[in-house]
């Protein structure tokens, strides 16, 4: 599970980091692909994590009959079985924490890592909240009819990230969050825009609804193998956008110095890069994720670092 680090936009526990940095980020990593691969039925081995959780909502043994990769009734309610399971085993971390009398210690491993990153930084427990809620939000909503609805799931699925590497340094402010938060956000549209046709094929659309009746896409024209005229046009008002929240965000990275602002400048240069990738094939995601170049990354996060934005 940590392995997918690897398979990022952007660095998440880069080699220039203290150890002990390392292993924080890496612990909101694992809880974040832990928590994300149980709302997207991508566990490895969900019945060995079922047991763990104490999860008794039996693990479902058919598949749809028309072989799509959209989820029965019987798979979401095991996500969401799941993800209660594992918003009960963070109430462990947070009691062992609080030091809590008689409380089990979590039970699933990449749960336990958190405690001493918790325990050592003072977090709390809202943004390991909203990203469980987020995957919730995931089995329910399916569409979004407009951009401030998009941005307000984000606010659930990517920012909480960017606030706890900001508590993780030690350097949260109001200012600081706020931008933060613009650079998550983009991030994650950034994201979507890679993953259309993944996102479909599991029966979700991140496009604002508003935005593909003003440029006229149907979600059969997302289904096809290649884009269209009409979803180039539309893919590339959504980069613009992206680009905007992310440049709205990038000034972040001149506030900090050291590693922290070379971390960030990582974070900013990996969602400009995957936008360079994306205007590089014509805007056509369709046929699968356009991926930047290391070399772009590097040069991008380069820039970002001497600008600081």
């Amino acid at each position: 599970m940590l392995g997918k680090a690897a398979r990022e936009n952007f660095p998440v526990a880069p080699f220039f980091l203290p150890a002990a940095w390392r292993d924080d980020l890496m612990a909101v990593y694992g809880f974040a692909r832990l928590v994300d691969d149980a709302g997207d039925g991508d566990l490895d081995h969900p019945d060995q994590v079922a047991k763990v959780l104490g999860v008794d909502q039996p693990l479902p043994q058919t598949r749809r009959r028309d072989g799509s990769d959209l989820p029965t009734e019987e798979e979401t309610a095991f996500r969401l079985a799941l993800l209660d399971g594992l918003e009960r085993d963070l109430d462990r971390v947070f009691a062992i924490v609080l030091g809590t009398c008689g409380v089990e210690q979590p039970r699933h491993p990449l749960m336990r890592a958190l405690v001493p990153l918790v325990e050592n930084h003072g977090l709390t427990a809202d943004p390991f909240r909203n990203l469980i809620q987020a995957n919730r939000v995931d089995q329910q909503t399916t569409r979004y009819a407009t951009y401030e609805d998009l941005l307000g799931y984000c606010e659930l699925s990517a920012n909480p990230v960017g606030r706890l590497v900001l508590a993780i340094a030690g350097v949260s402010t109001p200012e600081r969050v706020e931008r933060s938060d613009a650079i998550c956000s983009a991030l994650q549209v950034v994201e979507h825009l890679q993953d259309v046709a993944e996102d479909r094929a599991r029966g979700r659309i991140y496009l604002p609804a508003e935005d593909l009746d003003r440029f006229g896409v149907t979600e059969a024209d997302l289904a096809a193998p290649a884009a269209g005229g009409r979803v180039r046009d539309l893919i590339a008002f959504q980069v613009q956008r992206a680009g905007t929240l992310l440049d709205h965000g990038a000034p972040l990275v001149g506030t900090v110095r050291g590693r922290l602002r070379l971390l960030l400048a990582g974070f900013t240069a990996g969602g400009r890069a995957a936008l360079g990738a994306i205007t590089a094939v014509g805007y056509d995601v369709l046929p699968g994720p356009p991926k930047p170049a290391k070399s772009r990354l590097l040069r991008e996060a380069a820039a970002t670092y001497v600008k600081g934005r």
